[in-house]
């Protein structure tokens, strides 16, 4: 049993997933452009630090990402090939799904978490709001197999790829074997996967110096570095840790503790990006908050008391009390995370 398989059977154990692999090594970070359709460079923006994932075992190649990108979009991957993983991450909305709180798999399932957006994933050590996937590698496997998603299986995957009319070609250029197998499946879409690189918002542009803020934007982001930024560090706008942040006293879904058995984690989810932020409504892991405004409404004055709560919301129990002007200026912050280039760039799309 090969590598992949090994991690597969981890996986249905419900245990969390350990890849042992030895190239998380660092890269230098590049500013890339690209024009066109496709994109010929890895992206790795010079403000941002290095990238955890480096691609040492996974060269990056333009046929590679493009490969990576089509399977993506691709239905063939669910069992009834009428669900891609894009039916639940649209570009326009920054690879998360459209205003959905759980999104809708084959024969009308529904998914019990929100789903995420997808970007700067090459940066993430663990995926999923529990990270009970710590390899992005693997990281579509989930949802592949997950019955109310995609419920498909590797060997049925793998077969109708072989059996398809251009895929085994494709396949063959990237990665020079005659037969398509599960790594070279994860490792295509992995290559697309880690180089959508949402890196030029208008907040971007402030710290290169080529931006200025509004007065409102500016109070937002003095607000955001003193009471928000332990958790949403820049300039990714997330630590990639797992917070509990105040949303119930109890929980129904015990997030990461269903990975780690250990009872600090109850109730406590993966930190996200608020890169984008606007565009990924409804927010939390279960979609219950819909908008901005009412997020920024839960840390003025919902925070719940419970024995989990993040320490840096310990002493805000009940909220921060921002005021009207604090709470528009935070929205007005958030809104310049916005990164209109990401989400209309053709190069990330298939066709």
């Amino acid at each position: 049993m090969n590598r992949i398989l090994k991690i597969i059977k981890a996986l249905r154990a419900c245990i969390s997933i350990f890849v042992l692999s030895a190239f998380f090594t660092s890269c230098s970070p590049e500013e890339k452009e690209d024009t066109g359709n496709s994109l010929t460079q890895l992206i790795r923006p010079k403000h941002f630090p290095v990238a955890h994932y480096t691609h040492s075992n996974n060269p990056y190649t333009r046929e590679g990402f493009e490969l990576g990108k089509r399977l993506f979009f691709d239905p063939i991957l669910s069992r009834d090939t009428t669900i891609s993983c894009a039916s639940c991450h649209h570009q326009s909305h920054a690879f998360a799904d459209r205003g959905i709180a759980l999104s809708i798999g084959i024969k009308g399932g529904v998914s019990s978490r929100n789903s995420p957006p997808i970007f700067n994933m090459a940066w993430s050590k663990s995926f999923m709001w529990d990270g009970g996937i710590n390899h992005i590698e693997i990281m579509p496997f989930a949802p592949i197999i997950n019955p109310k998603e995609m419920d498909d299986n590797l060997n049925n995957i793998i077969r109708k790829l072989n059996q398809h009319p251009n895929y085994p070609k494709l396949f063959q250029t990237v990665f020079r074997k005659t037969n398509i197998d599960d790594q070279q499946l994860f490792w295509a879409l992995a290559q697309y996967m880690s180089n959508l690189v949402s890196a030029n918002s208008r907040y971007d542009l402030f710290i290169a110096g080529k931006e200025n803020f509004t007065t409102s934007e500016m109070k937002g982001l003095k607000l955001f570095r003193q009471h928000c930024e332990s958790c949403h560090k820049e300039p990714l706008m997330t630590d990639y840790g797992f917070h509990n942040n105040g949303l119930d006293e109890q929980f129904k879904d015990q997030g990461r503790y269903r990975i780690s058995q250990n009872e600090i984690d109850l109730g406590r989810f993966k930190t996200p990006s608020l890169r984008n932020v606007e565009l990924t409504a409804p927010y939390m892991h279960d979609g219950r908050i819909a908008s901005l405004s009412e997020v920024i409404e839960h840390y003025s004055s919902k925070i719940k008391s419970s024995p989990t709560l993040s320490s840096p919301l310990g002493e805000h129990v009940g909220g921060f009390q921002f005021s009207d002007e604090e709470k528009d200026a935070l929205v007005d912050f958030l809104h310049t995370l916005t990164d209109e280039e990401f989400i209309t760039n053709k190069a990330l799309v298939y066709p």
